[in-house]
C-alpha cells in the first residue's frame, strides 16, 4: 500500500507591511520578496515539519489600504481556479488595514465548500531592515510566527475560512482589527455560526465539481458587477437627526447598495420621522440597510426602544457580526444576486441558520 502525498499548500503574497524593507518602509518587488522567503522556508523546513509548500503566482500586490471590491474578487478568483484545479490547502499574506474585510469576504464566497484558507500579515516586517548586505529575519518582528503559525493552520487542513494572528486564530467573520500598532491587533471569537458551520469536513468529488460549477457559471458577472458595487457606512454622531437623515437621503438616488447604520451600544439610533421615512425609501428603491454596533464586542438588539423602532422600517440587524463582516457580507450579495429581493431573503436565511445552530449547541 502506497502513502498518498498530499498536496501543498498554496502560499499567496499580496503585499502589505509583512514583505516591506529599508528606511523609509516601501514594500519590496514580489521578484525580489518572494525567492528571499521561499529560501528562508527551505531553509528552516525540516526544523518546522510542514506540510510541502508551493507558491500561487498573484499578480495583484499593494498596500491593503487601497484594495478595492473588485481586488477582493480578484483573490475569490484565484482561489477558486486553483482549489478548481485540486488545491485545497491556502495561506493568503495580505496588509492589516483590510486583512479583517478580505478575510471576511473570503469566508462568505466560499461558504459549502471543503476549502481551507488561512489569512495573515504582520505588524512588523519580516526582513530586519538593519541588514543590509543580505536578507534576515527580524527576531524584533511578529511576521515569522504569524507565518507559522498559518503554515502550521493550514497543514491540519480543517474546512473553513481563518485568520491567524499574534498566536491566535478565528473564524474570519468573527475577526476585527483592535489595535493600530501592536502586535496583538486583531481579535476574535469562536462562536461564528453561519457561513463558518456551512463548511464542509471532505466533500465527495462530484459535489465538490458541482459546487465549483455553480461558482464559474457566476465568476464573469461577479467581476462584472464588483465595478459598480458599493458598501457604505453612516456613522451615529451626537448631532441633529437631519445630519443623519441627509446622508441617507443622499444615497437614494444611487442604483441598488449596502448600507451599514452604525448605531450606539445595541444599535441605539436617534429617531425622527423624516429618517423613518428615509429608511423606508431606501428599502422601497433597492438598498439594504444593516444596523451595526459601534462598540467592538456584542453586536446589537432590539432590547430598548431607542433602537428596536428602526426594524420597522426594513432595517436588517447585524446581530453579533462584526463591521467587517457586515460589510463582507453585504458586499457578496450584491455580487452573488441580481436583484434585492434575493439579497435580502438569503440575508434571512443566513440568520435563520445561525439561529438554528446556536440552539443546537
Amino acid at each position: 500500500m502506497t502513502n498518498t502525498i498530499p498536496a501543498p499548500i498554496q502560499l499567496i503574497y499580496a503585499g502589505g507591511t509583512f514583505g516591506s524593507y529599508g528606511r523609509p518602509l516601501a514594500p519590496l518587488s514580489a521578484e525580489v520578496f518572494l525567492p528571499t522567503l521561499q529560501q528562508l522556508l527551505a531553509e528552516l523546513d525540516n526544523a518546522l515539519n510542514l506540510s510541502p509548500i508551493a507558491w500561487l503566482h498573484n499578480t495583484l500586490i499593494k498596500d491593503s489600504s487601497q484594495f478595492t471590491p473588485s481586488d477582493f474578487v480578484h483573490f475569490y478568483q484565484l482561489l477558486l481556479s486553483a482549489y478548481q484545479q485540486g488545491s485545497r490547502r491556502f495561506v493568503l499574506i495580505t496588509g492589516t488595514d483590510t486583512l479583517s474585510y478580505l478575510g471576511a469576504f473570503l469566508a462568505e464566497a466560499f461558504a459549502g465548500s471543503d476549502i481551507c484558507i488561512v489569512v495573515t500579515g504582520s505588524m512588523r516586517p519580516l526582513l530586519d531592515s538593519e541588514e543590509l548586505h543580505s536578507y534576515k529575519v527580524d527576531a524584533q518582528s511578529d511576521a515569522w510566527n504569524n507565518l507559522t503559525d498559518s503554515l502550521k493552520l493550514a497543514s491540519a487542513g480543517e474546512s473553513g475560512v481563518k485568520i491567524a494572528f499574534g498566536g491566535e486564530s478565528w473564524p474570519a467573520q468573527t475577526v476585527q482589527k483592535i489595535h493600530s500598532h501592536d502586535f496583538m491587533a486583531f481579535t476574535g471569537h469562536s462562536r461564528a455560526a453561519y457561513p463558518a458551520n456551512s463548511y464542509v469536513k471532505s466533500l465527495p468529488d462530484t459535489r465538490r465539481q458541482h459546487w465549483i460549477d455553480d461558482q464559474q457559471d457566476i465568476s464573469a458577472d461577479i467581476a462584472v458587477r464588483a465595478e459598480h458595487a458599493y458598501v457604505h457606512a453612516l456613522y451615529c454622531l451626537p448631532n441633529a437627526t437631519d445630519a443623519l437623515n441627509q446622508q441617507l437621503r443622499a444615497l437614494l438616488s444611487q442604483p441598488p447598495c449596502g448600507i451599514i447604520l452604525l448605531g450606539y451600544g445595541a444599535g441605539n439610533v436617534p429617531y425622527s420621522v423624516e429618517l423613518a421615512e428615509a429608511l423606508q425609501l431606501a428599502y422601497e428603491k433597492g438598498h439594504m440597510v444593516v444596523c451595526a454596533s459601534q462598540s467592538p464586542f456584542g453586536g446589537v438588539s432590539d432590547t430598548y426602544a431607542a433602537g428596536s423602532w428602526q426594524y420597522d422600517y426594513q432595517v436588517v440587524a447585524g446581530g453579533r457580526l462584526t463591521i467587517p463582516a457586515i460589510y463582507a457580507r453585504l458586499l457578496w450579495l450584491l455580487l452573488r444576486y441580481d436583484s434585492p429581493a434575493r439579497r435580502r431573503q438569503r440575508w434571512l436565511n443566513n440568520v435563520q441558520q445561525t439561529a438554528t445552530s446556536i440552539k443546537k449547541r
